[in-house]
């Protein structure tokens, strides 16, 4: 088993994916840790928990970490999308938590479990990449450690907050820059081009709510989720963007990647939180490059991930 680390905003794709890596029987979940995104970090703390009471993944340990981005203040939040608890107004019908956040943060937790890993770990940032960035920039001794970091987030085409760039990035990109720009671990990123892709239809929602205590428990956080996807897509159906990222954490290679060199814009023009995505093929092999994933059997991810929830 690969064992793994999911760092999360939850939000609604954040569930599934949580879910996803709950009934996957390739990976260890070893944490998940929370950080500010989707709403506050209160809620997404919250929600992590009640997330893995429903999945019956109570012995998982859960911290909290980054409140804010590194160093900008984060204009909004995305409670538009996800309702203002982050689960569509429903957060509350999840089971409440058995257990608690304990008295680490969510970067002291991770580095304590890298230390003690004997395998190569997968980090699986789904959310603001803050707390990845600071743990490689504190522990940097434990980059061998980390077997891959498989993140969501950046658009090779554009973005959703703003025309440029997607919410992940553009919530912290002096953290996206960090871990995407500067560092020399192993690293897909799993861009919006390739999640929307990747939606899912009314008759796959009809199959989940359709399944068992896990699905239905899902199914019921989707209304406002779905109801902003309608305006999007033209019908009913939704966008599993994390949930697809962490397929490819769980399945390495599911996903089609194509290495690629990866800048951050962290200016305060229009095109702050930009991923510039370099599709050319003869640049110097000096430059750092992240595996980015731009095509997969996209009915095939749908299929996985209803899969591993249905059980």
């Amino acid at each position: 088993m690969t064992p793994l680390i999911i760092d999360t905003d939850p939000g609604i794709d954040d569930a599934f994916a949580i879910a996803l890596a709950a009934g996957s029987p390739e990976v260890d979940l070893l944490a998940v840790t929370t950080v500010f995104g989707n709403v506050a970090l209160s809620h997404t703390t919250r929600n992590a928990l009640r997330l893995l009471e429903l999945c019956g993944r109570s012995d998982v340990p859960v911290a909290a970490g980054a409140e804010r981005p590194l160093v900008h203040p984060v204009p909004h939040r995305a409670s538009e999308v996800h309702g203002g608890d982050g689960l569509s107004g429903a957060a509350d019908t999840l089971p409440p938590a058995t257990h608690e956040v304990g008295g680490r943060h969510a970067v002291t937790l991770m580095a304590d479990l890298l230390r003690q890993a004997v395998e190569p770990v997968t980090i699986a940032p789904i959310g603001p990449m803050t707390n990845v960035a600071l743990l490689l920039a504190l522990h940097p001794e434990l980059k061998p450690k980390i077997g891959r970091i498989v993140a969501m987030g950046g658009g090779v085409r554009g973005g959703n907050t703003t025309a440029a760039a997607e919410f992940n990035v553009w919530s912290d990109p002096e953290a996206a820059h960090r871990v995407l720009s500067e560092e020399d671990v192993p690293t897909v990123l799993v861009p919006l081009d390739l999640t929307h892709r990747c939606a899912v239809d009314a008759a796959w929602l009809a199959r989940l709510a359709a399944g068992g205590r896990i699905a239905q428990g899902l199914h019921a956080l989707t209304p406002s989720y779905v109801a902003t996807y309608r305006r999007m897509l033209g019908e009913d159906g939704m966008v599993l963007h994390d949930a697809v990222a962490l397929a490819e954490a769980i399945s390495p290679g599911i996903l089609r990647t194509t290495a690629c060199a990866v800048e951050v814009d962290c200016s305060h023009g229009p095109g702050r939180g930009a991923t510039i995505v370099d599709l050319r093929h003869h640049l110097p092999t000096t430059r750092r490059r992240v595996d980015v994933a731009l095509d997969a059997d996209t009915t095939a991810i749908g299929e996985f991930v209803l899969s591993r929830i249905l059980g």
